[in-house]
C-alpha cells in the first residue's frame, strides 16, 4: 500500500503519522499465533459448548497474544492494526472455532464503540494496559433521564456476548423525562450509550441458544443508577476520543465486522467435509467412495464457489472501507448501507455453504462428535443478528432508485 499516512487528516489541524511496516508486522505475528493455538482451541471446543463460555485460561491466552487489542489505539498501548488485518485475524479465529471468532469480533465491535466516551473515562479503562474485554448490548434496554452531574439508568440488556469476561461494559438507553420518551429532531426516541465497569452491572445466566454456545451471550442488569457524564455518549454524534483513522467511521465499520465470522465458520465447514470425503468414506447404498462421486463432485465445485463469492465481497468491502477511512472523511449513511448490504449477502452465502456441507457429509454430521453439526448451529445462529439480516437490503434497494434518479436528471440537465 503507498497510501501516505502522514496525510491522512482527521479533524483541523491534527494530523497522525503511522509505523505502517510495524503494523503489518504486528498483524503478520498476531496471525501466526492464532495459528499456532488452533489445534489446542479446536481441542476444546465440546468443553467451551458445555460450559457455554470460554474457560477463563483460554481466554486469558487470547489476551495475552493480542486479540483484545487489535483495534485499540497504539496510544494506550494496542496494536491498531489495519481493517483488513484485524478482519483477518477474526476470521482464523472463527475458523477454528464460531465461539472464539465471536468473541474477538465482539471485543473488536466494542474497543471501537468506547472511544466514543469522553477521554478521561477512556484513560480509565485501559489505564492497567490494552488488553481489556469490553461487552455489553447495544440494543435500546433501558431508560436515561437527566440529573444533576449525568443521568439515572435503569435496564435489562439481552445478548451480552463475552459479559463473564468483561472488565467493562457498555449499554444504550432511551432518554425520557418524567417518564416519557423525549423525541429528536426525526420524531425518533433519543439515545445515550454509556459505559460502566463490570462490577457495577448485574449477569442473569440466560444464554441458552442453540449456537455460539460459547459466547456468554447473558442478559446484563442495571437498576437505578447514576452515571456520571463522563461514562456517557451519544453514539449518533459523539466523536472519537482518540485520533486515529479507523475511529473516524465508527457506525460504518461496525456491519463490516461481522462479515469474518461467517466466512471463518463456512471455511471451516468445507475444510470438514473435504476431510470427511477424501477419507474414502462410501455411503450406504452408494456405487462409489465419496471422493469418486461425479454427483458429490459437482456439489463441491458449487459449494466451493459459493464460498470464494463470500471471501472476495467481504474482502472487496472491507478494502473499500479502509480506503474511505484512509481519507480520514467520516462515511455518511449510503456508506453504512452499503456495508449491511454486503454483510448481510456475505452472512447468507455462508449460510448456503454450511448447510450444504452439512447435507453432503449424511447422517455421520448429525452426530455430537462432529464439528459439522457445531457449524451448522453456529452460522445460524451468527446469522439471526440484526446487523447482518436481509431488511438492509430495502435500505440499498431505495438507495439505489435514489442515485439512479440523480443520474438521469443530470444527463437530462446536461442535454439541455
Amino acid at each position: 500500500m503507498t497510501t501516505d499516512f502522514g496525510r491522512a487528516r482527521l479533524s483541523a489541524g491534527n494530523r497522525l503519522s503511522f509505523d505502517e511496516g510495524g503494523r503489518a508486522k504486528r498483524a503478520k505475528q498476531l496471525l501466526a499465533e492464532i495459528r499456532k493455538l488452533g489445534p489446542g482451541i479446536a481441542a476444546r471446543s465440546a468443553e467451551i459448548e458445555r460450559e457455554r463460555q470460554i474457560p477463563r485460561d483460554l481466554m486469558a491466552t487470547l489476551k495475552s497474544v493480542g486479540v483484545f487489542r487489535m483495534l485499540v489505539p497504539a496510544s494506550h498501548g494496542g496494536f491498531e492494526l489495519d481493517l483488513p488485518a484485524a478482519l483477518d485475524a477474526i476470521e482464523a479465529l472463527a475458523r477454528i472455532d464460531g465461539s472464539v471468532g465471536w468473541a474477538a469480533m465482539i471485543g473488536s465491535v466494542a474497543s471501537i464503540l468506547a472511544t466514543l466516551l469522553p477521554r478521561e473515562t477512556y484513560d480509565r479503562i485501559y489505564r492497567d494496559g490494552p488488553d481489556v474485554v469490553i461487552a455489553g448490548s447495544n440494543q435500546p434496554g433501558g431508560t436515561a433521564e437527566a440529573v444533576p452531574g449525568g443521568w439515572r439508568m435503569s435496564g435489562r440488556w439481552p445478548l451480552a456476548s463475552g459479559c463473564v469476561h468483561a472488565a467493562w461494559m457498555l449499554g444504550t438507553c432511551i432518554v425520557t423525562e418524567g417518564g416519557k420518551p423525549l423525541l429528536g429532531k426525526d420524531g425518533r426516541p433519543q439515545m445515550r450509550s454509556f459505559g460502566l465497569p463490570a462490577a457495577d452491572w448485574q449477569i442473569e445466566d440466560t444464554w441458552f441458544a442453540s449456537g455460539l454456545k460459547g459466547t456468554a451471550s447473558h442478559h446484563i442488569v442495571l437498576m437505578e443508577t447514576v452515571v456520571p457524564a463522563a461514562n456517557v455518549f451519544d453514539f449518533e454524534e459523539a466523536m472519537p476520543c482518540v485520533p486515529g483513522l479507523i475511529y473516524r467511521t465508527v457506525p460504518q465499520i461496525l456491519p463490516i465486522l461481522h462479515g469474518p465470522v461467517g466466512v471463518g465458520i463456512a471455511e471451516a465447514a468445507l475444510d470438514d467435509l473435504l476431510a470427511h470425503v477424501a477419507g474414502g468414506r462410501q455411503q450406504f447404498q452408494a456405487a462409489v467412495p465419496m471422493r469418486d462421486s461425479e454427483t458429490l463432485q459437482f456439489e463441491l465445485g458449487r459449494v466451493t464457489a459459493d464460498l470464494k463469492a463470500a471471501q472476495a465481497l467481504h474482502r472487496a468491502q472491507a478494502a473499500s472501507q479502509w480506503k474511505q477511512a484512509l481519507t480520514g472523511v467520516p462515511g455518511d449513511q449510503a456508506l453504512f448501507v452499503e456495508n449491511a448490504q454486503a454483510s448481510a449477502w456475505v452472512t447468507t452465502a455462508c449460510v448456503r455453504v454450511v448447510d450444504a456441507c452439512f447435507a453432503l457429509a449424511g447422517t455421520s454430521a448429525i452426530y455430537d462428535n462432529s464439528p459439522l453439526q457445531r457449524r451448522l448451529r453456529d452460522i445460524h445462529t451468527a446469522a439471526q443478528h440484526f446487523t447482518v439480516q436481509q431488511r438492509h437490503y430495502a435500505a440499498a434497494g431505495r438507495i439505489a432508485v435514489d442515485q439512479y434518479r440523480q443520474r438521469s436528471e443530470a444527463r437530462r440537465h446536461a442535454a439541455e
